[in-house]
């Protein structure tokens, strides 16, 4: 199937002649169907967060040991998607509502000032190519745009997620743990930006930042199909490779040494006058975390001796009760593996509008039930999007090692039968692209997994630039 050339090309990424064929067999097999139960509610696989006050003080508690934090965001990618319709105007030069909403705002964005200055005149095709083109506002990553104002300058969402960093992530010797994956050609950017502005909020918040970078590793990349399920190829006769996804970025949280972990996408920022309510829950779901933890390891290692049937029936209740776990059997065996293994807790906002990925309950193969998030190209049933009653807003808190305090090997805990198969192009010929396990849903499918409720005000996205003149973002 693969001449020497192929090979040759393969080698260089990492990947192996085998790994490339199990990814072929993918596009003609596809992926079952996820046996889901029910679409998760509260009481019913999300968590209603009754003792705020309790899971604060078992995080401050936390924070006062001898534990390693650290703040884990995905910032890899342009944020071309972002100006999409600004470079449809570029085109067309059509002044659709959203061209038109984009240029009567232009004072309330962050980045307006640099804007005045650079462009040549007030055209709107000028100014719009300004920011595009001479800004580079079209080929950056949204972690180095301008989003918010304050008296002192405009803040990145690189910036704002170091200030978060400070509030509720610093360690008792007042150090932030700050780990962005950026894709190699915007490494030196960050850490430029970053560097020039580190001693100005360390000062400003009283911390010491530690932060680290990492980029998607080319060995996870997915080889891409043409439409009969063959390598496609380029026009040179070169094999295609697509990045993985998301789902790529389980290698690069495996390497981090932390004890806990806060996961949030990049662009969920929101200026300082509005984090109180992103502040206080990040806290709470870490409380909730480290809770559900202290009792996990007590039962594990209650587990290396001889336990009673009546342990087993607490045990039992436990999961069932605090995990949202069912397990087929319970016994000594089938307790050691349920609790040994990587937690998350996951904050889950009321859905608001149409459904879309989030929360359910999932049945694996061996019969046990418990929490999933899932993106919705994996849930062919209408009916289930229908009763959705919340949606998957990326806030995760993770803890990544054993009651022995060694690290798990997150691969393990991959199901590699949830990724999917998306429809893309390629110099105008379709292929098929293959994404692997969601580093939020598949990725993470056999670690104990409970959702909490979290109100919407946590949740403030920038899917485009108009966005970034709601209230939330002002």
């Amino acid at each position: 199937m693969f001449t020497e050339k192929d090979l040759q090309q393969l080698a260089q990424r990492g990947i192996t002649p085998e790994q490339a064929e199990a990814q072929l067999h993918s596009f003609e097999t596809g992926f079952p169907a996820l046996d889901i139960t029910a679409a998760a509610s509260v009481g019913n696989g999300i968590l209603k967060i009754d003792d705020p006050a309790a899971y604060l003080a078992a995080w401050e508690q936390y924070l006062h040991e001898n534990h390693t934090i650290l703040k884990f965001v995905p910032a890899s990618g342009a944020a071309s998607r972002m100006f999409k319709n600004l470079f449809e105007y570029l085109e067309n030069g059509e002044e659709t509502p959203f061209i038109q909403k984009f240029l009567s705002g232009l004072k309330h964005f962050a980045f307006y000032d640099e804007l005045k200055q650079l462009s040549p005149s007030e055209a709107g095709q000028d100014i719009v190519r300004t920011l595009l083109e001479t800004m580079h506002y079209g080929n950056l990553p949204k972690g180095l745009l301008k989003f918010h104002s304050y008296e002192d300058g405009a803040r990145t969402p690189a910036l704002e997620h170091m200030v978060e960093g400070a509030l509720y992530a610093k360690n008792e010797k007042q150090e932030v743990n700050l780990h962005f994956t950026v894709s190699a050609e915007h490494r030196a950017l960050f850490e430029e930006h970053i560097a020039a502005n580190k001693q100005a909020f360390e000062e400003k918040y009283g911390v010491h930042y530690n932060v680290s970078f990492s980029e998607q590793k080319p060995s996870t990349d997915t080889i891409a199909a043409d439409m009969e399920g063959k390598p496609f190829r380029t026009a040179d006769g070169k094999l295609l490779f697509r990045p993985g996804g998301h789902g790529a970025l389980i290698a690069n949280l495996g390497e981090q040494d932390a004890d806990v972990v806060f996961i949030k996408n990049i662009d969920n920022v929101v200026p300082d006058r509005l984090k109180e309510p992103t502040i206080l829950y990040k806290k709470i779901l870490a409380g909730i975390l480290v809770t559900l933890q202290q009792q996990i390891f007590a039962y594990l290692k209650e587990l290396e001796g001889e336990v009673t049937a009546e342990r087993i029936e607490e045990m039992k209740a436990f999961c069932e009760e605090k995990l949202f776990l069912t397990l087929p059997i319970y016994n000594k065996e089938s307790l050691i593996a349920a609790f040994n293994r990587p937690i998350r807790v996951c904050g889950m906002v009321k859905n608001e509008g149409e459904p879309g990925g989030g929360p359910f309950l999932v049945r694996d193969a061996q019969g046990a039930v418990q929490d999933q998030i899932l993106e919705s190209v994996q849930i062919a049933d209408p009916n289930l999007m229908k009763q959705a009653t919340h949606f998957n807003p990326v806030d995760l808190v993770c803890a990544i090692k054993d009651y022995k305090g060694e690290r798990f090997c997150l691969q393990d805990y991959v199901d590699p039968l949830t990724g999917f198969i998306s429809q893309k192009s390629k110099d105008g010929r379709e292929l098929q692209a293959l994404e692997l396990p969601g580093l939020w849903n598949g990725a993470m499918a056999r670690w104990n997994t409970v959702f909490a409720e979290v109100p919407i005000e946590t949740f403030n996205p920038v899917k485009t630039v108009n966005d970034l003149l709601r209230d939330q973002h002002q």
